[in-house]
C-alpha cells in the first residue's frame, strides 16, 4: 500500500491503515456513493492534521476476531506525543469470564498491566514494586502471525499526521460520500474509501469520529471511535515499576506473553 496520503494508509506493523463535513451539495441532493466533492476532499485532506492540532482524544477500538468473542480498547491517546493509555478487555462467548489487562504504548513499545499472576512472579524474582511487563511493538509472533494488540495501538496514534495531505489524492484514490449518520449523538457526514472504509466526521467541527476497516488478510472489521478532542497528557509507567520482557524470558513465557 502506498505510504501516502495517511488517511490512505494506517501502518500496524504488518499493515499500512488508512485512515464531514459538508460539501457544496445538499443530502437531499445526493445518493450514497456519489463521488466527494472538491470541499469534502479538502475536509478529508487535513483531518488527520486535526486530530494532530486538537491534541488527543478518548477512544474505543472494537475488535470481533473470533465468534462470540471481542477485543475492545478504551483509552485516550496524546496524537502529539504518539503515546496511549488504555484498559483492554477480551468478551467471550459461553459464559467464560472477560480477560482484563491494563495497557500503556507508545509508538515503539508497549506495557502491560494487571496480568494475573505477574505481580507475585516479579517479587519472587527480586522485583516486588514491578507491575509491568514491557516489551518492543512486534509485527509478529513466534507463529508468524500478527498480534492483535500490537495492530490496534499502532492504528490509534497513526489516526494523526502533522500536516495536511493534497486534496487530490482523495478525488483521484474513489473515495465516495455514503450519507450522514450519528455517531454517539453527533451527526455525522460518511465516506467511504476506495479501498471500502468508513470514515465518519462530525458535521459541526470536521473531527474524526469514527473509522471502520477490514485488516488485511482478516474477515472481520476493525471500528476506532474518537471522542472529546482536546490535550492529553499520559505518563508512561517508569522504570521501577516496568521489567523488560527480555530480562524475564521465563516468566513472560509462562503468562503468554
Amino acid at each position: 500500500m502506498p505510504a501516502r496520503p495517511r488517511l490512505l494508509a494506517v501502518l500496524l506493523t504488518v499493515v499500512a491503515v488508512l485512515l464531514a463535513g459538508c460539501g457544496g451539495s445538499s443530502a437531499a441532493d445526493r445518493n450514497p456513493g456519489d463521488p466527494i466533492t472538491d470541499d469534502e476532499a479538502d475536509i478529508l485532506a487535513g483531518l488527520l492534521h486535526r486530530d494532530y492540532t486538537e491534541g488527543g482524544a478518548d477512544f474505543t477500538v472494537t475488535a470481533p476476531y473470533a465468534e462470540n468473542t471481542v477485543l475492545t480498547l478504551t483509552g485516550e491517546i496524546d496524537f502529539r506525543q504518539g503515546v496511549g493509555s488504555a484498559q483492554a478487555v477480551t468478551t467471550y462467548g459461553g459464559g467464560q469470564p472477560d480477560d482484563t489487562r491494563t495497557l500503556f504504548f507508545s509508538t515503539a513499545d508497549l506495557w502491560y498491566g494487571d496480568v494475573p499472576g505477574l505481580s507475585d512472579a516479579l517479587a519472587a524474582a527480586g522485583r516486588p514494586d514491578t507491575t509491568y511487563l514491557r516489551r518492543p511493538i512486534s509485527s509478529t509472533q513466534a507463529n508468524g502471525t500478527a498480534s492483535l494488540v500490537d495492530v490496534l495501538v499502532q492504528l490509534v496514534p497513526n489516526l494523526s499526521q502533522r500536516a495536511a495531505d493534497d486534496p487530490r489524492a482523495f478525488l483521484e484514490r474513489g473515495y465516495t460520500w455514503q450519507g450522514q449518520r450519528s455517531v454517539n449523538g453527533q451527526l455525522a457526514a460518511a465516506y467511504q474509501t476506495g479501498t471500502g472504509a468508513t470514515i465518519l466526521v462530525s458535521a459541526e467541527d470536521q473531527l474524526l469520529l469514527q473509522y471502520t476497516t477490514r485488516l488485511p488478510d482478516q474477515s472481520f472489521d476493525v471500528t476506532i471511535t474518537l471522542g472529546d478532542h482536546g490535550p492529553r497528557t499520559i505518563t508512561l509507567p517508569d522504570e521501577a515499576e516496568t521489567a523488560l520482557v527480555s530480562d524475564y524470558p521465563q516468566i513472560a513465557a509462562d503468562l503468554g506473553f
